[in-house]
This record gives C-alpha cells, structure tokens and sequence, in this order.
C-alpha cells in the first residue's frame, strides 16, 4: 500500500505536469519534448492501513518515513514526450480508473483546474491540480493533496514547472 499510495500520487503528478494540455485539446500548448521540474512537501502520517502496519518491523516503518522525509522540498525533474495525438486526449483519460473522479472546475485555452478523488484499498485521496500555460513553451502549477486510511492522514503540497525542450522527443521520452 505504501508504494502504491506513493507510485499512484507520484504518477498523477509527473503525467499531470507534463502533460496539462490533455485537458483540452485546446490547450495552448506545443507537442514534442518536455522537462519537468517537481518540488514539494509532505506532512503528516503515511496512509498506511493499520493491519500493514501492524506486520511491519519498527525498523521497516522508520526505513519508509525516512524515505519520505528525505524526498521533501528535492525537486526532480522528469522528461516526457508529448504527441500531437496524446494532446487531442482529455486529462481524466490518463487516470481511468474506477476508483478515482476527476472534475473541471475550470478549462481555459490558458489555464485548467482540476478535482480528484480517488479511493482505494479503504484509503482516500482528495485533491486539486492547478495548471497554467504561461506561453506555449511553458507550463506552471500546483497540487494540493490530502491522502487518508482510518486515522492516518498525509498532505501532500507540490509546485511545478514544465518547459518545452524541441519538436523532437528523445527514444527514451517516447
């Protein structure tokens, strides 16, 4: 569960960043190579179900919220490939999925805001992405996120910014 809550919100947010623009298909955005810059904080209790918790060491659990804790306010950049096609495709397809909601709260050429709730494994996820093409080479925003199971609650804050590289992605992007 640890690594899935972790996996799961990691992935909302680097397909997020990286490729806003699915949103809409008119997004103002250029299809080719991205880099994508992360930087965050976490507080609170790792949304780990009590019966995990209760099979794990005392040194397994300080090993995963130090882990945690070593990631907070690092940036890491990730690089990504966004095609013509991928951009024609609306946001809330990248994260079909059963058990998760996306909302439009707002759609512009220029910006997009969006509403999630996921729930998963007696877990819940709430949050909001914020997305901005300051210009059609670059893309800025940010994510709140609030991850629950029973009385375990994290917050998950994060800023972004994803700048247009070229009109050529890299073999490794694709």
């Amino acid at each position: 569960m640890v690594a899935r809550t972790s996996i799961s919100l990691a992935a909302a947010l680097f397909c997020a960043t990286a490729w806003s623009a699915r949103a809409q298909s008119h997004f103002d955005v250029k299809p080719g190579q991205w880099e994508t810059t992360v930087a965050g904080q976490t507080t609170g209790q790792l949304p780990i179900p009590q019966e995990m918790l209760d099979k794990m060491t005392p040194e397994q659990r300080a090993k995963i919220e130090a882990a945690m804790q070593a990631r907070n306010g690092q940036p890491t950049v990730h690089k990504s490939c966004a095609k013509k096609e991928d951009l024609d495709k609306p946001f809330a397809r990248d994260f079909h999925s059963a058990s998760c909601k996306q909302t439009f709260v707002t759609s512009t050429s220029t910006k997009q805001e969006i509403h999630m709730e996921c729930e998963e494994n007696g877990g819940k996820q709430v949050g909001t992405l914020k997305i901005e093409a300051v210009d059609s080479g670059t893309v800025k925003g940010t994510m709140q996120m609030t991850a629950t199971n029973g009385a375990r609650t994290m917050n998950l804050n994060y800023t972004y910014s994803a700048k247009w590289l070229g009109p050529v992605c890299a073999e490794a992007s694709k």
